[in-house]
C-alpha cells in the first residue's frame, strides 16, 4: 500500500509540474511495475503492453477520423455550415445563435474534437453574431457550449479512446451518442430561445427566403451525406469503425477536390495535423495501459471490486460518487486525461454494478463534456476567450444557463438508460 501511495504522489507531482499526462502516467506506471516485479520482468511487461496497445487495429480509426476532419475544415466547411443553417432559422429572434448550434452539430460530426470545434466556431460564428448585435456574453457562450457537442456526437475521438481503453464496441458507442447529442443540441436551442425572449441579448434576423436557403444548403449537403454514409455503414454492420473512417477520408477528399476548396499546402497541413494529434492520443492510450497494468499488479482494482461486492451502498449511490468525481476532475483536467486516469478503476466498478458498458461510456463522456464548461479550467471557455477576446468571467456567466441544461440532460441519461441504448439495441436486432 505504501508503494501505491508513493506512485500516486509521484503521478500528482508530475502533473503539478505540467508533465504531459501520457508521460506522467507512463513514468508512474513504469516505476510502479519495476517496484512490484523488478527491472528485468518489468521491461518485458512494458514492452508487450506498449506494443500490443499501440498496434491495435481499432486505433487505425483515430488518424483516419482526424484526417477526415482536417480535410473538411481546411475546405471552409465551418463558414458554409453556419451560412446554410442561418438561412433556414436565422429569421427568428436568436436564430443566428440557434444556427450556430446547428452548425456545431455538423462540425462536431466532422472534427470529433471539442476544442477544435470551439476554435473554429469562435473564428467564424462569433464575428457574425457580433455583427448582428448579439451580446458578447451570449455569443461567446454559444460557441463554447456548441463545441462540447463534439464529445458525444459521432465520430467522437473521446468515444474512440473510451472504446479502446475499455474494449467496448466503438460502433455501438457511436450509435449510442446520436440521441444524447441531438437531445443536447435541442436543449441548447431551447435555452437560446428563452434568453432571446426574456432579454435583449439576441435580436431578430433577416426575413426568411426559401430560394437563398436552398442555394446555401447545396454546399453542405455533400458533407451531411458523407456523415450519414459513415455512420450508416457502422449502424448497418456494413463496415467497422476503422473501415468507415477510411470511407470518410476518401469521401472528404473527393468533396474538397470537387469543390476546389483545398490547396496542396492545406493538404500537407491537414496530414501533419492528423499525425500530431494521433501521436498524442496513441501515447495517452499506451501509457494508460501501462498504468492500468500497474494497478492490476497491486490488486487495487481487485480490492475495489471486492468492496463493491460486499458494500451495502446502493449502486445508484456508487454511480453518483463516480459522476461527482468525474465532474470535479473535469474542472481541472482535459477530457482524454480524465479517461486515461479514471477508467482503470471506474470502468471495472461500473461493470461490477451490472451497468451497460455502452451506456456508461455515454454517461462518462457527457460528464467530461460538462467539465469543459466549468471553472476554474473550463477548457472550451478558455479557447473561446483566446479567440474572441471576451473576458473569461463574461463567458462563464453566459455559460451558466446552458450548464444547467447540460446537467438536466445528464440526469435524464442517468435516469432513463434507454435514451442511450435504444439505437444500439435496434442495431443488434
Amino acid at each position: 500500500m505504501l508503494t501505491f501511495i508513493a506512485i500516486v504522489v509521484l503521478l500528482a507531482v508530475l502533473m503539478t509540474f505540467r508533465v504531459p499526462i501520457a508521460f506522467a502516467m507512463g513514468i508512474a506506471g513504469t516505476v510502479g511495475i519495476v517496484a512490484q516485479l523488478g527491472a528485468r520482468p518489468a521491461l518485458a511487461v512494458l514492452e508487450r503492453t506498449f506494443f500490443d496497445t499501440s498496434a491495435s487495429f481499432i486505433l487505425v480509426a483515430i488518424p483516419l477520423f482526424i484526417l477526415m476532419a482536417e480535410l473538411l475544415t481546411a475546405g471552409d466547411v465551418t463558414r458554409r455550415a453556419i451560412i446554410a443553417c442561418q438561412s433556414w432559422i436565422g429569421h427568428v429572434k436568436g436564430g443566428l445563435a440557434m444556427a450556430t448550434v446547428a452548425a456545431s452539430v455538423i462540425l462536431a460530426a466532422l472534427v470529433g474534437s471539442s476544442t477544435a470545434s470551439t476554435a473554429a466556431m469562435s473564428a467564424s460564428a462569433f464575428p457574425e453574431m457580433r455583427a448582428h448585435r448579439y451580446s458578447d456574453r451570449l455569443a461567446a457562450a454559444v460557441v463554447s457550449v456548441g463545441g462540447t457537442l463534439a464529445v458525444v456526437v459521432p465520430p467522437s475521438i473521446v468515444l474512440v479512446v473510451y472504446g479502446v481503453l475499455t474494449e467496448t464496441s466503438i460502433g455501438k458507442l457511436f450509435i449510442a451518442g446520436i440521441i444524447p447529442g441531438l437531445l443536447t443540441a435541442s436543449g441548447l436551442a431551447v435555452v437560446i430561445k428563452i434568453i432571446a425572449q426574456t432579454t435583449d441579448q439576441a435580436p431578430k434576423g433577416e426575413p426568411f427566403a426559401l430560394k437563398k436557403a436552398v442555394k446555401e444548403s447545396r454546399h453542405v449537403i455533400p458533407m451531411v451525406l458523407l456523415l450519414v454514409a459513415v455512420i450508416g455503414a457502422i449502424y448497418g454492420g456494413l463496415a467497422s469503425p476503422s473501415e468507415a473512417a477510411a470511407l470518410g477520408v476518401m469521401g472528404s477528399l473527393l468533396i474538397v477536390l470537387f469543390q476546389r476548396t483545398l490547396s496542396f499546402v492545406q493538404f500537407n497541413r491537414s496530414v501533419s495535423g492528423a499525425i500530431r494529434a494521433t501521436v498524442m492520443i496513441v501515447a495517452i492510450v499506451a501509457c494508460s495501459a501501462i498504468f492500468s497494468n500497474y494497478l492490476a499488479f497491486t490488486r487495487i482494482t481487485h480490492s475495489m471490486l471486492e468492496f463493491v461486492a460486499t458494500t451495502e451502498m446502493r449502486r445508484e449511490v456508487i454511480m453518483g460518487i463516480i459522476i461527482l468525481v468525474l465532474l470535479v476532475m473535469g474542472m481541472f483536467m482535459d477530457q482524454l486525461a480524465i479517461l486515461s486516469l479514471a477508467m482503470p478503476l471506474a470502468f471495472p466498478t461500473a461493470m461490477a454494478l451490472d451497468y451497460d458498458p455502452v451506456w456508461f461510456g455515454i454517461v462518462v463522456t457527457k460528464t467530461v463534456e460538462i467539465g469543459l464548461l466549468t471553472p476554474p479550467l473550463g477548457l472550451n471557455a478558455y479557447v473561446a476567450a483566446a479567440q474572441t477576446r471576451v473576458p473569461l468571467g463574461t463567458i462563464f456567466r453566459g455559460i451558466l444557463p446552458f450548464l444547467g441544461m447540460e446537467i438536466v440532460v445528464l440526469i435524464l441519461l442517468l435516469s432513463f438508460p434507454q435514451i442511450t441504448l435504444f439505437l444500439p439495441d435496434l442495431m443488434a436486432r
